[in-house]
């Protein structure tokens, strides 16, 4: 059997930077011992107006579960002192499926038998029209990862379209050097999201086999050097379901935190996606993770860091999000498709397989209305440019 690259050395061509984060987000990360916390710890962490890591350590405690309704109205205040009734709405533009990577988890991986494509310029413009006329401001393109079949030059040219349609563009894509990013910025890029998956190296090890996707420092820098670019907003998560669900998210947390420290201006987002069925799945044994415990993990991310934008994924079942983003999430997709070439009305049928199974089906309209509904008011782009 072939043996595997290291999974904490660079490879060629990966750029190195000097940064303290990762050392101190492991080590929180190991330290963390989730059942040393009780009532009491989390009684004193809801009365705080400023949460220390400890206190952000509590609330994601087993013992915080018995205090779900409590951090559910703390969470909502916050909410509202920050980002008043608005929920931002956008959805995800998936075009390409193409991957070099194979991570045991994930519908695009490489060894996995799916239906592959790469939409070319003609194409994605059909799909942006398609999504604009339903009013949607902002978009997130999203790439299978691979720098064969779209390069960073293709991601550029698909930005650059976008922003004829578009107020706000994020990318979910490979992770880039910082000249790459740069490029990418002047493109018209706004916001960067990489999923660390999880943030144990161990684990990580065992699921990610083959691919740049390996290295798991590269990874892990990837919204440091976004933001060294020029990128004014990064995204984080983990999939919560990898390993254990409460030291990866506090994981994220510190991470999230750590950046804001280090970078005031940088705008700072959370995701947090739970593990989905995926076409061909592969058995990795899944934590659980069940609504409380997702909502507990929302409601900690927007005690500790108030300012931060949330997501809420349509891998969630439509009651949970028009919960959800009545408590703490800010940012809401609608109008979702995870295949490749599926908005476009002109296209009878997708070109290429989705990435996972989505569980809210709902269109653009139907989560307008839902947001409405619930007395909150859907902003379609928060970024005006001069």
């Amino acid at each position: 059997m072939e043996e595997r690259i290291n999974h904490m050395e660079y490879l060629p061509g990966m750029e190195v930077i000097k940064s303290e984060i990762m050392d101190k987000v492991i080590s929180y990360r190991n330290e963390y011992d989730k059942d040393n916390y009780t009532d009491e710890d989390v009684k004193c962490a809801l009365q705080k107006d400023v949460l220390s890591p400890d206190d952000f350590a509590a609330l994601l405690s087993p013992a915080a579960l018995d205090h779900l309704e409590e951090m559910a109205q703390r969470a909502k205040v916050e909410t509202n002192k920050h980002f008043g009734n608005s929920i931002n709405m956008f959805t995800p533009l998936y075009i390409s499926n193409y991957c070099e990577n194979y991570c045991i988890y994930c519908g695009f991986n490489c060894h996995n038998k799916i239906n592959r494509s790469c939409l070319n310029t003609e194409e994605i413009e059909h799909e942006m029209k398609a999504i604009a006329k339903t009013g949607l401001q902002e978009i997130l393109i999203l790439t299978g990862e691979s720098r064969y079949k779209s390069d960073v030059k293709y991601i550029g040219e698909a930005c650059k379209i976008a922003r004829k349609y578009f107020k706000v563009i994020g990318v979910e894509v490979y992770p880039m050097n910082t000249d790459e990013y740069a490029y990418l910025h002047q493109c018209g890029v706004d916001y960067v999201t990489v999923f660390q998956e999880t943030y144990n190296s161990d684990k990580y090890e065992t699921l990610h086999l083959e691919g740049h996707k390996r290295i798991f420092p590269y990874r892990f820098d990837t919204q440091e050097r976004a933001i060294m670019a020029g990128i004014r907003g990064v995204g984080l998560a983990a999939l919560l379901g990898l390993d254990d669900f409460r030291k990866d998210a506090f994981a994220t947390g510190m991470h999230g935190y750590l950046l804001q420290k280090k970078y005031p201006h940088a705008e700072i987002a959370f995701s947090c996606p739970r593990l989905r069925p995926i076409i061909n799945n592969e058995k990795i044994n899944p934590k659980d993770v069940h609504e409380r415990q997702l909502l507990q993990i929302i409601c900690a991310y927007r005690i500790f860091m108030p300012f931060a934008s949330i997501t809420i994924s349509t891998r969630e079942r439509e009651g949970f999000r028009n919960n959800v983003i009545n408590i703490a999430a800010t940012k809401i997709s609608a109008g979702v498709k995870v295949d490749i070439g599926s908005h476009d009305e002109e296209s009878q049928h997708a070109k290429g397989d989705g990435q996972f199974e989505i569980s809210d089906k709902r269109n653009v309209e139907e989560v307008f209305n839902a947001i409405l509904e619930k007395g909150l008011q859907p902003v379609m782009s928060d970024y005006i440019y001069v």
